[in-house]
């Protein structure tokens, strides 16, 4: 590279080598930062670098120099992210479900640029998830995108939307026709994302899967539905539904060992109302819509936590049962 051809771009190439760098455990004297400086084609002096250091304070950079003997040496100090801010967002871009690896990695990497560079070496082995199922839709953070862009310009979005056949095939529902959708919200579910909207053909609220939808569309036509979310809580609505499958939406009585408080807290909430039976037992009333998978979940929880009420989804617990009896026993 010729010397000076970079002279112009001076301060963003002091910036980024402070930021590359330097940290708190590591600084860099005025030496090496003409020494770096001149390998990216810019000529430092000292005392004009005493300069270009209070430009970049005045620009906001947060510039420590602290004396080392007889000099003294200079490192970023405050940065838009701390550590364990990173740390915590590669947790979970490595381990969420729905992004791919591939997208993992590029995430991952915008994440590194955060920090210095010594640094960014510990980010990347956060989390390993052991057979991870990573989807396969790529273009899943693209219909966030567009879906986010429908519910800000108040307008219906159109898809395709698939299941998975017996043979891994991927086939269209509603035999390939296109979904016209009021888009209200997205939310996040059992490691999946949701759009939550007011469907036309069934004029009722219906929620997708984000990664199950193809060829996504931004329509002109306004969004339908308004009087329906008026009073919904969105937060409260997925909560009910387990997987986010549908079902009556029923307050349910659950006779619970006291050890189990935990596990209903977790799922319902603290404001859950729990009235004590004895001194072993208190009985938990949640609201759900009633599906196989509430069945299921319940079943997985042993006999800690038994449906008492209504009597309605007492008897699909013992349908279930006895399914299975006939299922696995006979």
């Amino acid at each position: 590279m010729a010397k000076g051809e970079n002279q112009r771009l001076k301060l963003l190439y002091l910036l980024d080598i402070l930021n590359t760098y330097t940290d708190d455990e590591h600084a860099l004297s005025m030496a090496e930062l003409v020494s770096k400086l001149d390998a990216c084609g810019v000529n430092a002096e000292r005392k004009a670098l005493y300069t270009d250091i209070e430009e970049l304070r005045k620009y906001g950079a947060d510039i420590i120099g602290e004396k080392d003997g007889s000099s003294y040496t200079y490192r970023i100090g405050n940065r838009k992210f701390e550590l364990a801010e990173l740390k915590l967002l590669v947790d979970a871009v490595q381990s969420s479900k729905f992004i791919t690896r591939k997208k993992s990695s590029e995430l991952i990497k915008k994440l590194e640029d955060q920090t210095s560079k010594y640094h960014a070496a510990t980010l990347n082995h956060q989390v390993f998830v052991a057979g991870r199922v990573k989807t396969m839709n790529e273009s899943i953070y693209y219909n966030v995108d567009l879906i986010h862009t429908a519910i800000s310009e108040d307008v219906k979005v159109r898809f395709r939307y698939f299941m998975w056949n017996e043979h891994k095939k991927q086939v269209y529902r509603r035999g390939g026709a296109y979904y016209s959708v009021s888009p209200w919200g997205l939310t996040w579910d059992d490691e999946n994302y949701y759009l939550i909207g007011y469907d036309d053909e069934y004029e009722s609220i219906r929620y997708y899967r984000v990664d199950k939808m193809k060829k996504i569309v931004i329509t002109d036509d306004k969004r339908e539905g308004k009087e329906s979310f008026k009073s919904l809580d969105m937060a409260a609505y997925s909560k009910k539904r387990f997987g986010m499958f549908d079902g009556e939406e029923t307050e349910v009585e659950l006779l619970c060992e006291n050890h189990m408080a935990g596990v209903i807290v977790d799922r319902f909430g603290k404001s859950t109302p729990f009235l004590k039976q004895d001194e072993n037992h208190f009985i938990a009333i949640v609201s759900v819509a009633v599906s196989i998978q509430f069945i299921g979940w319940i079943v997985a929880l042993g006999e800690g936590v038994k449906i008492v009420g209504p009597d309605s989804v007492v008897d699909q617990m013992r349908n279930q049962v006895y399914r299975l009896n006939e299922t696995y026993l006979d």
